[in-house]
């Protein structure tokens, strides 16, 4: 088959943009009572912790707050509960963790953190927390180990400067090489932006100098003016501190790619994939409770060493009648790199009615094609002349002169490489084999870590660009001490045990009976004909692994199809579900990786016929699911706990505007949950305690000051009604690592450990913990920063809670990385947004449809 002929022609256009549709507050506080004087379940909880809720909105306990009433354990489920839940037994006993670091075999210089003292009242408004220890000293006293060296800053201050060019000199790199000719009076060692100047040392309070511009001789004036003398330890010196540390990556002859440094030289190879991996380092210098860290990472980046332009070939193959369709679905939204400059893209579009042949200025206003600009620069020939162009759209920047400027970025794709696993769930030889070649022992990754170290101590030139600033790197990584929380007993219908180490419990759930089960009486099985044997071996196994946990399961309607095409399932289904009211749940058996015939289940299960296809304190988990592809909407996954024993959910969605990650419509979501807490409990909650996913640092301000809100704005619209509310941010996207020494290695810590010092933040209130073992590689903590507490919540209280929350997810028999909550505000949030498109039916907001 010939290669494809590139016609132009328009994309597709975007999709709808249209807000999902949401019920309004009209009459909602006249409908609901406001609430009786029912006992916060929160206490049963904490009585099931040993603690009790202490008044005051505040962080810590407060003064002079007297223990409140311990009614019966909530959260030790009774048989007449909903599912089998995860017991929350009295915490052990453990030694208090010393807030102090364990020196470590080289004798590295350690941090401790602060010592504890009292912090003021939260505000009832969100506000930022006030900065200071957050440790909780409970629990069993655990030695760590951290990817983070600590950094000591010798020099007395670092002194910044305004410089301006009197004429006006436009080019960067010219304004940098007039100031390195003046080195007699600037010294050697300068970092400069193009206006803003540093400096280790301290010039007059204006500074005067000549220099020749070699262009055309003329004279400029350069004048320095002081307009800083900053600490060596303070915040406005980090990003400048991170500039001198790319630079040193740099000497170690390491490639830059996107915001991280690789080693393409030492890429493994796997030729029979045609793809490669880069290791390289994440590194950053962040400032945390311990002081000045260096933060390193161990990644790796997989290169694919087929082209853009291969794997559009590849589609022409496989599609020629909806080639360009197919183009835009598979690679929009996708990250590719350029391999001349090693720079990574997120591509946006494809416009078809451009080539290599077109022209483009540069920024000397010279036209040139992308062929001849590829061939002066890189020494690069274009073969193919009539291929599109990728487009990749940056985000807006602001000239000097305060002006928006929205740049366009054309990509060649035979000059442009994919880059992740292709199919990685199709090919489980490939998922072994990657994932072979990147996972690393604890060990390994500290081994990694001390390789990068030696390797700047004994570079000359890298340990001298450190010390001219004044910064000196601990010989070894960091060490302290954490904790690690008691272990839960899991009940059961007639027993309760403790699970293993690593916190599974798979095996003891299929032999006994649960607390309480629902029977399967009406249900149907659809399956294709020539699927018959694997559907009576599937009701079978069914009828054998349900008896021993109690749950009853009669015998299935059995609809047999005469082919899998997406008609005749769908057929079905209207037919069979329009005739029979009782069905439970729809079981339908499809063969093979058939997504478009999953997706069209979906969309008839969860949308048009509804049907299940898969306290006073409330809990909520918030996320959002961003769908790459052109005009796709983004989506907020909203679930609220409904029983004391926080395993019936609440759920609803809501659209929003593509790549949108903060919250519209929190009040709308927030008021619907508590009036169906209502409806089952007959009172509102008292607490609140909200687990937000997906959150970056720079956006946590965004949060506190736009989503916040809108949940505190929701309890006006009931009458007299003042819950405490905790919001916390939950980030899996890190780069802190946690390791335990285990006869003269490095291992991974036990799941249940908590780091709440040294290297937690100094601006919020924040711990890592681990909740869950990870069988491979490195186990990686969850880091929690709680945004508001006016729920008078400990931080032991929430810590424990959140680690109780990870052994609620149904999914799994043992604990999640996340709290159970953020789980299924992600799987509803990525089936509204990737399979169906619009909100799911509002017959299922009570159910776990989405599992």
């Amino acid at each position: 088959m010939e290669p494809p002929r590139f016609p132009p022609g328009p994309g597709p256009g975007p999709g709808p943009s249209a807000p999902g549709r949401l019920r309004g507050l009209a009459g909602r506080a006249q409908r609901l009572p406001p609430p009786g004087p029912a006992e916060p379940s929160l206490c049963s909880l904490l009585q099931g912790l040993s603690m009790e809720p202490r008044g005051g909105a505040r962080w810590g306990p407060g003064p002079g707050a007297g223990p409140g009433p311990r009614p019966p354990s909530a959260l030790s489920p009774a048989p007449r509960g909903d599912h089998v839940a995860a017991a929350l037994p009295a915490r052990g006993r453990g030694a208090p963790a010393p807030a102090q670091g364990v020196p470590s075999a080289a004798s590295a210089p350690t941090l401790s953190p602060p010592a504890p003292q009292r912090l003021p009242p939260a505000p009832a408004a969100a506000s930022r927390a006030a900065p200071g220890v957050k440790a909780a000293p409970k629990g069993t006293a655990l030695a760590l180990g951290l990817n983070s060296v600590s950094i000591q800053c010798q020099n007395e201050a670092v002194f910044q400067y305004h410089v301006t060019f009197s004429p006006q000199v436009e080019c960067r790199s010219v304004r940098l090489a007039m100031l390195k000719e003046h080195r007699a009076v600037l010294g050697d060692v300068m970092a400069f932006d193009g206006f803003i100047l540093f400096l280790p040392i301290q010039l007059p309070q204006l500074v005067t100098l000549k220099v020749q511009r070699r262009s055309d001789g003329e004279e400029v004036t350069i004048s320095i003016q002081i307009t800083k003398v900053l600490e060596p330890s303070s915040d406005l010196c980090i990003p400048f501190y991170n500039v001198v540390f790319r630079r040193v990556m740099r000497m170690l002859d390491m490639q830059l790619v996107g915001r991280n440094f690789f080693e393409p030289t030492q890429a493994t190879m796997l030729q029979h994939y045609r793809l490669q991996i880069w290791p390289g380092y994440a590194v950053s210098i962040r400032k945390k409770d311990g002081g000045l860290f260096l933060l390193v990472d161990a990644i790796h980046k997989v290169i694919r060493s087929e082209s853009v332009l291969n794997f559009m070939h590849s589609i022409y193959k496989q599609s020629p009648g909806s080639f360009q369709e197919e183009c835009v679905k598979q690679l929009v939204g996708s990250v590719v790199i350029t391999r001349y400059n090693n720079r990574t893209y997120r591509l946006d579009d494809i416009d078809w009615s451009k080539t290599p042949q077109d022209t483009f200025t540069l920024a000397s206003g010279e036209d040139v094609t992308f062929v001849s600009y590829y061939s002066k620069t890189y020494g690069i020939t274009i073969k193919e002349l009539e291929q599109p162009l990728l487009v990749h759209r940056p985000k807006e920047k602001l000239t000097p002169e305060g002006k928006r400027c929205l740049d366009l970025v054309l990509l060649v794709p035979e000059l442009t490489f994919m880059t992740g696993i292709p199919d990685m769930r199709k090919d489980s030889r490939m998922l072994k084999d990657v994932m072979g070649a990147m996972l690393q022992s604890p060990q390994q990754h500290y081994l990694r870590l001390s390789s990068l170290l030696h390797r700047i101590r004994h570079s000359a030139e890298a340990s001298q660009e450190l010390q001219r600033w004044g910064l000196y790197l601990a010989p070894d990584i960091h060490r302290t001490e954490g904790r690690v929380l008691p272990m839960e007993r899991i009940n059961l219908r007639h027993g309760s045990f403790t699970p293993c180490e690593d916190l599974s419990w798979s095996k003891v759930v299929v032999r006994e009976a649960s607390i309480s089960a629902i029977s399967m009486n009406y249900w149907l099985l659809m399956y294709p004909k020539r699927l018959q044997n694997l559907a009576k071996d599937l009701v079978a196994a069914m009828e054998s692994a349900c008896g021993p946990i109690g749950m009853r399961v009669g015998r299935p309607a059995l609809v047999e199809l005469k082919d899998d095409r997406i008609e005749t399932y769908a057929r079905s289904i209207r037919s069979m579900l329009s005739s029979e009211e009782r069905v439970q749940i729809l079981l339908c058996i499809i063969s093979g990786s058939r997504e478009d015939l999953y997706a069209a289940v979906k969309k008839l299960c969860c949308v048009q016929c509804p049907v299940p296809s898969q306290k006073q304190l409330m809990v909520i988990g918030m996320d959002v699911y961003h769908n790459h592809r052109k005009g796709m909407r983004s989506v907020i996954g909203f679930v609220a706990s409904m029983n004391q024993v926080l395993t019936r959910w609440y759920s609803r969605v809501v659209f929003q505007m593509p790549n949108q990650e903060i919250a519209d419509s929190l009040r709308l979501c927030l008021a619907d949950a508590l009036q169906h807490f209502h409806e089952m409990n007959h009172c509102l909650p008292r607490k609140i305690v909200v687990f937000r996913d997906g959150v970056s640092d720079s956006q946590l301000d965004t949060v506190l000051r736009y989503e916040i809100p809108q949940l505190q704005k929701c309890f006006d619209t009931f009458e007299s009604y003042e819950p405490g509310l905790a919001v916390l941010v939950v980030q899996k996207q890190h780069s802190t690592n946690l390791y335990v020494p285990v006869a003269e290695q490095l291992a991974a810590p036990p799941p249940g450990t908590v780091l709440d010092h040294t290297v937690t933040s100094s601006q919020w209130q924040d711990f890592f913990l681990l909740a869950h073992h990870s069988r491979q590689g490195c186990s990686i903590p969850t880091r929690y920063v709680c945004l508001l507490n006016t729920a008078s919540l400990s931080p032991e209280h929430i810590q424990r809670l959140t680690f109780k929350l990870c052994h609620l997810y149904w999914n799994w028999p043992g604990t999640v990385r996340v709290p159970a909550p953020c789980r299924y505000a992600h799987k509803l949030a990525f089936l509204s947004g990737h399979i169906l498109h619009r909100e799911p039916s509002a017959q299922l907001c009570d159910k776990l449809f989405f599992l």
